[in-house]
């Protein structure tokens, strides 16, 4: 269902809240001043590759981000044994196109990895992405085993004092986290910060310990260097794995940003929703670990 048919069928009720997603999207996000450099780049209309191509340039190129010898490591969503027309992971043409990227700027090694919820082998092959990744010129690295993870203390944290890490993060130079937009029945959004869960051991502690606050306590050990929402494939209703292609929209959208509160933030507005509306971005924004107010940033709107 495109996202035109989607608003006008009247389909729209299914979240956990009750509430009617609109999917404003990018019309409702305020426009930027051009002569600034932008703090979100918002794109609509195309393939993820293409609309990654505009949304990297619009923010400098990958160059920015990746130095020559460089270690990269891109965490998307993989979590779930699903098509990537069901909505569940990370569209794998985005995460090719980003390792195509990373290598041309310059980068030694990419690394693509993710703590999955189904057996690891059956998402890494039917979401598409290690074909995608390894196509590219990138690694696929698995999540599976706790000897993956090493013990880190979280200084400032309010819940998550303590935690096992993915090697990975502790070794790069830079870390890209690209994650789905989706309904979730725990933290009602999945997008950014909720796709840091799959960096870590144990994420049972964070649903037993207040999911959310453990959510915005992460950042205080680490962000990422760049944030990719991928809003090709939204899920609008029966996250985080879905029921049927029913629960599925096409909303060919991308977001872009350094400050993983605001891309966030401006993904709510993709469900019809406000930033406060989601506690984690909530209690992020009051830590001071980034900005939730849209109208205090300058956002490049790209339609396609």
């Amino acid at each position: 269902m495109e996202r035109r048919q989607f608003i006008t069928s009247g389909i729209g009720a299914g979240i956990a809240t009750g509430a009617a997603i609109t999917f404003g999207g990018i019309d409702n996000l305020l426009a930027g001043n051009a002569a600034l450099p932008y703090d979100l780049i918002a794109v609509r209309g195309g393939e993820p590759d293409v609309m990654f191509d505009r949304g990297i340039e619009a923010l400098g190129g990958m160059s920015k981000f990746v130095k020559p010898g460089q270690k990269v490591v891109i965490k998307p969503n993989i979590g779930w044994d699903r098509v990537p027309e069901r909505g569940a992971n990370t569209h794998p043409l985005l995460v090719k196109r980003i390792v195509e990227h990373c290598l041309k700027a310059g980068a030694k090694e990419v690394f693509v990895f993710d703590h999955t919820c189904h057996e690891w082998t059956k998402c890494y092959k039917n979401s598409g992405i290690e074909a995608a990744v390894v196509a590219a010129g990138g690694k696929m690295v698995p999540g599976d085993s706790e000897r993956y993870y090493k013990q880190v203390e979280i200084a400032g944290s309010s819940k998550l004092k303590e935690m096992k890490i993915h090697e990975l993060l502790l070794n790069c130079d830079v870390f890209l986290n690209v994650p789905i937009l989706k309904n979730h029945s725990s933290s009602k959004l999945s997008i950014s910060m909720k796709n840091m869960m799959g960096c870590v051991w144990d994420r049972g502690f964070w649903h037993k310990n207040d999911l959310h606050q453990c959510i915005a306590d992460f950042l205080q050990y680490k962000k990422p260097d760049l944030n990719i929402v991928d809003a090709y494939y939204v899920m609008k209703q029966n996250g985080p794995m879905g029921v049927s292609l029913d629960d599925v929209v096409t909303m060919k959208s991308l977001i872009l940003s350094k400050d993983i509160v605001a891309a966030d933030a401006a993904a709510t507005k993709f469900f019809g929703k406000e930033p406060a509306d989601i506690n984690h971005i909530q209690l992020a924004s009051a830590a001071g670990l980034g900005e939730m107010d849209l109208s205090k940033l300058n956002i490049n709107r790209i339609n396609l």
